[in-house]
């Protein structure tokens, strides 16, 4: 149960996640999130003027003590960091000692993903499913085709709209993270699935109050992302040796196979949404693991 905060302090949190959500345009995730590392932070703090530096560092070296991963405790300084900067701008303290707040740098960890033949076997298996036609099957085939395809999140592949598809230019138009838009392209073996979705299996699903979505659950509403990612859970244990690592293991894998197929950097960086370069500069991490795997094991002197 989370812990109870001294009243002016619970009121000042809430009109900050009210900021988050309705100024900066956060996701429900993200401004869960913040809460949640928040409300741990102001615990003990029965006014916010409390709020130094010696308070978060003690908070941050809590969380350490307790095990907590260098990515959390980046998470959470970045939280307060955010926090104090927000309550400084509205005047309820004199001082932002979040600016002096140092946190560890998250180690990027390189994501596990399915090779392009397992990506393949994945994809042809899910092919063979949707032969008859079954309206379900058919919706599955394309969520697939079109995270591979275009390196979407699934909250993203969900949220498209009818008019959000560009079929003469094989191309989605995306409402990413802090409501920044890009513009996707998908291949031809995504186009043939979003056809025969759109010919035969949509019909099937849609009802009079079915809302503008391009996908649809099996009940006419707009298809949800915990249904898409088990559909990406079963089609990837379905195919003996590729990881189980949901719609993101997607994503990372068609990012990842993009650069081994010599893709600009700067255009997977437009395609996956990322607002910094560096981000995307993961994968290339990934790719040079790999390199080293391949070299190790085929150069005589390596």
């Amino acid at each position: 149960m989370p812990p109870q905060l001294a009243p002016g302090v619970a009121e000042a949190l809430e009109e900050f996640l009210r900021h988050l959500e309705l100024e900066r345009g956060r996701s429900p995730h993200t401004v869960r999130a913040y809460r949640a590392d928040l409300t741990g932070l102001l615990a003990d703090v029965t006014d916010l003027p409390e709020l130094d530096l010696p308070v978060l560092r003690r908070w941050l070296a809590a969380g350490h003590g307790a095990g907590a991963a260098r990515s959390t405790l980046a998470r959470r300084a970045a939280a307060a960091r955010t926090f104090t900067a927000w309550a400084r701008r509205s005047g309820r303290i004199t001082t932002d000692p979040g600016a002096r707040l140092v946190s560890p740098r998250p180690r990027p960890a390189l994501p596990d993903v399915p090779t392009a033949a397992e990506a393949a076997a994945v994809l042809d298996a899910a092919g063979s499913g949707a032969a008859e036609g079954e309206p379900v099957a058919l919706r599955d085939l394309l969520v697939l085709e079109l995270l591979y395809a275009t390196g979407v999140r699934v909250a993203e592949l969900c949220s498209l709209d009818l008019d959000d598809v560009d079929g003469d230019r094989r191309a989605l138009r995306v409402i990413g993270k802090g409501d920044r838009e890009r513009t996707v392209v998908y291949g031809v073996p995504a186009e043939a699935a979003l056809r025969r979705w759109l010919d035969t299996g949509r019909p099937a699903l849609v009802r009079s109050e079915s809302p503008p979505a391009l996908l649809l659950g099996a009940r006419g509403g707009r298809l949800d992302p915990r249904v898409a990612r088990d559909v990406v859970h079963r089609a990837l244990t379905a195919v003996p040796g590729a990881p189980d690592v949901g719609p993101h293991g997607l994503r990372h894998a068609a990012a990842t196979h993009m650069l081994e197929g010599g893709a600009d950097l700067r255009y997977v960086q437009e395609l996956l949404g990322h607002a910094k370069l560096a981000t995307t500069q993961l994968y290339t991490h990934v790719t040079v693991e790999r390199l080293k795997v391949v070299h190790e094991q085929a150069h005589p002197r390596a």
